[in-house]
């Protein structure tokens, strides 16, 4: 079983502070929410973000949207050899059933993440996703892993193939991948850094990657 876990997401509700800013108050108000309630998107709220910490960096939904979309309709999940995590800047974990099919729009994924947020799972009677206040490192150690490897553009460079060969031979092995435009891990990670490609690539291609590897010598 592989875990492919998404880290330091940059997935959250409209942080308190910028709740009255005037982009946000105007876009809340054209969806019918109150500020606080929706999820903090720098496409609609890039001049609010200006004024927050780490404000280049978040605000990105679509990364964690991708990503999922990838991970969850690859075959590795249809086969029951994948479980996906998304882990949160604010220390939140979303765990996901595989059976789980997320919204192929992205508005109506943002919808969904806002009413996971409010609720705590969805949907109702289902829970095909719950959120749970937790740190990566204590999901981590919650999965019990035989090997964890952190994407990382300045890890040892391995051929995805490689890497796919190497996940397959494990029992119960963990995968993180950033879940933020840029930058570097804002929780302490520990594993193998490895990187599959020697230039940067975007989170949902690193799944690809991954995922595809870990098929192509796991089925």
């Amino acid at each position: 079983m592989l875990h492919l876990v998404i880290a330091d997401a940059e997935l959250e509700l409209v942080p308190k502070a910028m709740a009255d800013h005037p982009a946000v108050v105007n876009y809340a108000k054209r969806r019918g929410k109150r500020p606080e309630e929706i999820i903090l998107d720098g496409t609609y709220h890039h001049a609010a973000l200006k004024k927050l910490p780490d404000g280049e960096r978040r605000g990105r939904p679509d990364i964690v949207h991708l990503c999922l979309l990838n991970a969850l309709e690859s075959i590795a999940n249809k086969e029951d050899l994948l479980r996906v995590y998304v882990h949160t800047r604010n220390d939140e974990v979303i765990y996901i059933k595989p059976e789980t099919r997320l919204p192929r729009n992205y508005n109506r994924f943002v919808g969904l993440m806002e009413s996971l947020f409010k609720r705590g799972a969805v949907p109702k009677g289902l829970e095909l996703l719950r959120l749970e206040k937790e740190s990566l490192g204590e999901l981590v150690e919650e999965i019990g892993p035989d090997g964890v490897f952190v994407m990382h553009e300045g890890g040892h460079f391995v051929k995805p193939r490689e890497l796919g060969r190497t996940l397959a031979e494990l029992e119960n092995p963990v995968v993180i991948i950033g879940g933020f435009p840029h930058g570097d891990f804002r929780s302490e990670v520990s594993g193998r850094r490895v990187s599959v490609y020697r230039k940067p690539l975007v989170a949902w291609a690193v799944v690809n990657e991954v995922v595809i590897n870990f098929e192509s010598n796991a089925l």
